[in-house]
């Protein structure tokens, strides 16, 4: 191994995890402004919608605020009690996420629900802080999308289809309350906007639950990334074919388990140092990979030859 390379390999992957986290601080000031101000013009406004967004948006307070919390963890690096990292905990923060925006939006259409046969018209002006949420979020879900994507950040994935959710909450509350205003004898549509408001953020939630506890149980990369590690283990002259390739994801990356063929006449020295060029070569040139356990086997046709 070059020197100082898994030092260097460790800091840039901090640093993806302390990025990210940094992403998630933004997020929370950005859904505390924009919560405050729907909550307060959504009363004052007379309308259910966009009130029900406003919650929504306080919700990202919590989501954004858990997001930061497992990137914070998974950016400590691994101990005698953690020798994977602690990455795993930024796949917990994503699956509270997603079972906290269930819960919102359970409560969401509850109390949409209530006082759904209310006659109160809501006021035009209810409609400026909706449209001004829905281009800010724009921006931030396609940046956090993109961020998370590059540090292989589940939890930044999840809360960027968060922001995505804003959006067409935001989008449900401009037509509720349009059509609660010029729609004749609709003043129902703005507590129903609500509603539907709180069905998208159930759904949204189960979605990241499920795409979460996928991790959690060691689910396997798609095909594509499978091809590409192996493709990157027999660059290395001497390793003649892989046998077994498994990989399970810990947080940012994937730890990878690999049974290499080797020629079987080559000294115990010589396979290892084959096997630890594999190892580097991997980490290398895939970006989402932490490490690579692997283990030297016989290549089974010059055996069948000897």
């Amino acid at each position: 191994m070059a020197p100082g390379f898994r030092s260097r390999e460790r800091v840039d992957r901090t640093n993806s995890a302390q990025v990210a986290a940094r992403a998630a601080s933004l997020s929370i000031y950005v859904a505390a402004l924009l919560a405050a101000v729907k909550i307060v013009i959504g009363w004052k406004g007379h309308s259910v919608a966009v009130i029900s967004d406003g919650i929504e948006n306080a919700a990202d307070l919590v989501t954004s605020g858990l997001v930061w919390l497992g990137l914070w963890i998974a950016a400590k690096p691994a101990d005698q009690d953690h020798p994977y990292g602690h990455g795993r905990f930024e796949t917990l923060s994503g699956l509270a996420v997603g079972m906290f925006l269930a819960a919102v939006g359970a409560g969401i259409c509850i109390r949409s629900f209530i006082g759904a046969g209310g006659s109160d018209v809501p006021h035009l002006f209810a409609i400026w802080p909706v449209i001004a949420s829905i281009g800010l979020k724009s921006g931030l879900a396609i940046w956090k999308w993109r961020l998370g994507k590059r540090t292989g950040s589940t939890a930044l994935q999840a809360d960027s289809k968060h922001d995505l959710v804003d959006i067409l909450s935001g989008g449900v509350a401009l037509v509720a309350v349009l059509l609660a205003i010029f729609g004749a004898g609709m003043q129902w549509a703005d507590h129903y906007g609500g509603v539907v408001i709180g069905i998208v953020v159930i759904f949204m939630g189960l979605s990241v639950i499920r795409e979460t506890v996928l991790q959690l149980v060691d689910t396997m990369p798609d095909d594509r990334q499978m091809k590409q590690i192996r493709a990157a283990a027999l660059r290395v002259p001497g390793a003649l074919a892989v046998e077994k390739c498994f990989a399970r994801k810990t947080g940012l990356r994937y730890h990878v388990d690999l049974h290499l063929e080797v020629d079987p006449h080559l000294s115990v020295l010589e396979s290892h140092d084959i096997a630890h060029q594999v190892r580097v070569a991997v980490v290398e040139d895939l970006d989402w990979v932490e490490d690579v356990l692997v283990h030297v086997e016989p290549h089974l046709a010059r055996v069948n030859a000897m």
